[in-house]
């Protein structure tokens, strides 16, 4: 994608969005048609760090749900403090995405939950470790037969579950939402004002949808040069084209104040140096002070209720559980 394409995409997007009379963000939903048994199986299964090789490392570790599901960091700590290639998105609103990870790779969160157990450098398991440790454990091997009335644990019933359990975390009835949805009162004049220069400088034309996000892959440096030392290359890791290098995945922007550090690399930290950076790299344009307070206040208004969870009591492990290896 040239520079003058992807900015008459940009101008197109802002044209259309303005003539429908229609907004390019939708409000957030609670999902619908869950299972519950899967659900609370899977609520176990993502704060268990029994799934790890090292028994300390779970999917909260990096998808910390009391930080709206990512952990702050740069790149997450792994296995024997293995360094992370890549900053950890939320896990809050993820089943609103295209495809998982940063390079989306992953199809969907399914295919994402199994990756992270058989990393070396994340939970350094394998999957029919994972799944052996599972079922030395009575309370599992119950629960599991309860949910998918099979006696036989399997990695594809660990991934349902705890991709079922992502489907709930959702952060409905932020005050934008609410001023979607008629209250006129819900938002400031500051914030409103940064909704339109959002809208009017391009910024909807990848950030739209319920997630804000999610929804499509661009380069990073569309028009000017990004500059980082993180090593992602992007969708050519997983496309092989030499076209889709540092194109990534647009990160929701919902509850966006909550989950810094910013882009892929974690090399920003706040919002104000964030936008001011996306303007620059993906629209070639640069916000007065003004400019860049309002699009932060509205960026604000995107936080959303957090899904409030009671953690899950573990089942404890059986006489033949194997003993985890922290320093292996």
């Amino acid at each position: 994608m040239n520079i003058t394409y992807t900015a008459l995409l940009f101008l197109l997007l802002a044209i259309t969005f303005s003539a429908s009379g229609q907004e390019p963000i939708s409000a957030i939903t609670m999902p619908e048609n869950l299972d519950q048994g899967k659900v609370e199986l899977g609520k176990k299964l993502f704060f268990d760090p029994r799934l790890s090789k090292s028994g300390w490392i779970s999917c909260n570790s990096c998808h910390n749900l009391m930080l709206s599901g990512t952990d702050n960091l740069v790149s997450s700590i792994g296995h024997q403090w293995a360094q992370g290639p890549i900053n950890s998105p939320t896990v809050f609103n993820a089943v609103y995405s295209i495809a998982q990870f940063w390079d989306g790779r992953a199809k969907d969160l399914v295919d994402q939950a199994g990756g992270p157990i058989a990393n070396p450098g994340e939970m350094a398991s394998s999957h029919e470790l994972a799944v052996s440790v599972l079922q030395t454990i009575p309370g599992y091997i119950s629960e599991f037969n309860e949910v998918f009335d099979d006696d036989e644990i399997t990695i594809d019933m660990v991934t349902d579950s705890i991709a079922e359990f992502e489907r709930t975390l959702v952060t409905p009835n932020s005050r934008f939402d609410q001023w979607l949805q008629g209250d006129t009162n819900a938002l400031t004049e500051l914030e409103l004002d940064g909704y339109r220069l959002f809208k009017l400088t391009g910024c909807a034309g990848c950030h739209n949808g319920p997630a804000v996000g999610g929804q499509a892959y661009q380069k990073m440096g569309s028009f000017n040069r990004f500059e980082t030392e993180n090593t992602a290359i992007g969708r050519q890791g997983v496309t092989g084209l030499r076209t889709d290098r540092m194109r990534f995945k647009v990160p929701t922007l919902r509850n966006i104040e909550l989950t810094y550090p910013y882009f892929h690399d974690g090399s920003v930290r706040t919002l104000e140096e964030a936008v001011d950076t996306m303007a620059w790299v993906q629209l070639n344009r640069t916000f007065s002070r003004t400019g860049n307070e309002k699009v932060v206040a509205f960026l604000r208004s995107l936080s959303g209720d957090l899904p409030r969870i009671v953690l899950p009591i573990l089942p404890p492990s059986g006489p033949d559980t194997p003993d985890p290896q922290p320093f292996e």
